[in-house]
């Protein structure tokens, strides 16, 4: 019976541990996007990276001046159980302006794009009605061209990237109030975030 038990208890966590999903958002700097996903319960880790580009394997620096295709992004690692894709896609779309081409703030290029990467059908078809019914409320005041486009190789940004926010609080929130993104998300949303 011990036996039986301990098998049903390996099996049991051994699912539990794979029970998660991948959503990946670009919305301009990716020091900017991990916090606002971390604090949300459900989210299993953040991981800033870039995704969208044609070079395998691109630094910071090739992101960063364009040549790489790459967009900035956050890949949020999730449990569906806990946490739905349509609460991730609300904070996404709390957390940038999707009004504007190449550029999010301060930062202008492709590379600060905004866009969401799906991974399944179900992730477009919600992506999708979450887009439509933003512009047919027309929250932005303008039309939103965020893309909505499949995930492609993933590429984990360099260590000092991740997590940021917590690694370097001061420098991370002078260049957070300096880039505009806050005082848009307060004349946006208000306090309805």
């Amino acid at each position: 019976m011990k036996l039986i038990y301990s098998i049903f208890v390996f099996l049991f966590l051994g699912l539990q541990s794979y029970a998660f999903e991948y959503a990946t958002f670009a919305g301009g700097c990716f020091w900017c996007m991990e916090p606002p996903f971390d604090k949300i319960e459900g989210v299993l880790e953040t991981t800033s990276g870039y995704m969208g580009g044609h070079q395998k394997n691109p630094t910071y620096k090739d992101v960063s001046n364009g040549s790489s295709g790459h967009a900035e992004v956050v890949r949020v690692k999730y449990d569906p159980t806990k946490v739905s894709y349509e609460k991730l896609l609300d904070i996404f779309w709390h957390n940038i302006d999707p009004t504007t081409k190449d550029k999010q703030f301060v930062d202008i290029g492709s590379q600060y794009r905004t866009a969401i990467f799906y991974y399944s059908d179900e992730q477009k078809k919600v992506a999708i009605k979450s887009r439509d019914d933003l512009e047919k409320k027309n929250v932005f005041g303008a039309k939103i061209i965020t893309e909505i486009v499949a995930a492609t190789d993933f590429f984990e940004a360099e260590e000092y990237h991740q997590d940021f926010y917590k690694k370097s609080p001061v420098r991370y929130k002078f260049y957070r109030f300096n880039s505009g993104r806050d005082q848009y998300i307060q004349r946006i949303w208000g306090d309805k975030k």
